[in-house]
C-alpha cells in the first residue's frame, strides 16, 4: 500500500487570534507525529498553490469576493463569532486546496493508493454562501466536484468523523444523489445540525452521538448505519473529512475516542475502498484542538492507511 502525505509549506500564513483553538501549532503537531520512524515509508510531497476560482464549483456567486473583502491588509479580521481571516489566509487556503487536489491526482492516476493531507484552515463548516466555524472554503467539497469534473467520477462518498457536524458539506450536497455524505458527530454541539432525520435526497447519513460516547458505541453506530449505507452507495472514490476532535483529550467536545478507534474506523473504510473503488481514499485534516490528541489520532489514522495495521506509535 502506497500512502501519500501532503504537507502544507505555508500553513502558518493563516493567522488566528492568540488563544484561538484553530492555530498553526496544530499542523506542527501532526508533522512532528508523522516524522517518527514508523512513517518512513510515506510518499511525501509539499502542497502546491491551488486555484481558488475552483471554489465556484461549490460556493455561490460572490462568495470569494466576500472573503477577499473581509481580508485585512495587515493583522487579523473577523468574519463571524469564531471565524477569522488574516492578510495571507487566502494564500494558505489556496495551498491547502492545491494540496488536496494534488492528492486527488496522485490517487486517481495510480501514483498512490491513498493520501492524507495535513492542511489548514479546515473546511467542512463552510456552506454554499456562508463561511463559518473556523472554515473559509469547503475544501473537501471542492475536491469531490473536481473528481467528478476532471476524472468523471460518478459516485463520490464523503465520510466525516470530525466531532462537529459538517453542515457546510451537507448544505452543498443535500440535493445531489451523486455525492454521499455521512457524518458521526456529538449532539448537542456546534453547529446544531446533523439530526438523523436530515437525509437529503437519500444521500445523507447522519449519526449523532451522545456526549461521553466511547469507541465501543462509535463502532456500533458505524457498523449499524454508516458503513452499510456506504456499501449500498458503491462509491468510485472515498473522501474523508478527518477531524480528530472526538479524541478524549479534546477541549471542545466530550466524546471519548482514542487512537485505536481512529485506526479501526480507517481500516473499515479501507476494506470498503478495496472492494468497491480500487483502494482510492483521499483524507483531509479538519478539526482536532488538543495537540497531543490530534497527533495521536492523526498518527493512528495514517498508520492504518499505510499498511492496514496500527503498529507501535509513540505516546
Amino acid at each position: 500500500m502506497t500512502t501519500l502525505l501532503i504537507s502544507q509549506p505555508n500553513f502558518a500564513d493563516h493567522q488566528t487570534p492568540t488563544g484561538h483553538p484553530e492555530r498553526a501549532d496544530r499542523i506542527r503537531a501532526v508533522e512532528d507525529a508523522l516524522n517518527k520512524s514508523r512513517f518512513d515509508g510515506l510518499l511525501r510531497r509539499p502542497a502546491p498553490a491551488g486555484d481558488l476560482t475552483l471554489a465556484e464549483l461549490v460556493h455561490g456567486t460572490g462568495y470569494m469576493k466576500k472573503l477577499a473583502d473581509a481580508r485585512p491588509a495587515e493583522g487579523i479580521g473577523q468574519i463571524e463569532a469564531d471565524t477569522f481571516i488574516s492578510a495571507r489566509s487566502l494564500n494558505a487556503a489556496a495551498t491547502g486546496l492545491g494540496g488536496a487536489l494534488a492528492a486527488l491526482d496522485a490517487v486517481l492516476l495510480g501514483e498512490a493508493d491513498n493520501a492524507f493531507c495535513a492542511i489548514r484552515p479546515p473546511g467542512h463548516h463552510a456552506e454554499i454562501d456562508t463561511p463559518m466555524g473556523f472554515c473559509l472554503i469547503n475544501t473537501v467539497a471542492i475536491v469531490a466536484r473536481e473528481a467528478q469534473r476532471k476524472y468523471g467520477a460518478e459516485r463520490v462518498a464523503i465520510i466525516d468523523f470530525d466531532v462537529h457536524h459538517g453542515n457546510g458539506t451537507q448544505d452543498i450536497f443535500k440535493a445531489d444523489p451523486s455525492v454521499f455524505y455521512a457524518s458521526s458527530h456529538q449532539m448537542p454541539l456546534y453547529p446544531g445540525t446533523g439530526k438523523a432525520d436530515e437525509t437529503g435526497v437519500g444521500n445523507i447519513a447522519n449519526t449523532p452521538l451522545d456526549p461521553d460516547t466511547d469507541g465501543v458505541d462509535m463502532r456500533s453506530a458505524y457498523t449499524s448505519r454508516i458503513l452499510p449505507a456506504l456499501v449500498d452507495f458503491s462509491p468510485d472514490l472515498i473522501l474523508i473529512s478527518a477531524g480528530f476532535d472526538a479524541h478524549e483529550r479534546d477541549p471542545l467536545a466530550q466524546l471519548r475516542w482514542v487512537g485505536s478507534d481512529y485506526a479501526w474506523l480507517t481500516g473499515k473504510l479501507m476494506d470498503i475502498a478495496e472492494r468497491q473503488c480500487g483502494n482510492r481514499i483521499v483524507s483531509l485534516l479538519e478539526g482536532g484542538y488538543d495537540l497531543k490528541g490530534l497527533a495521536n489520532g492523526a498518527a493512528s489514522h495514517v498508520a492504518m492507511l499505510m499498511d492496514g495495521a496500527l503498529g507501535k506509535l509513540d505516546d
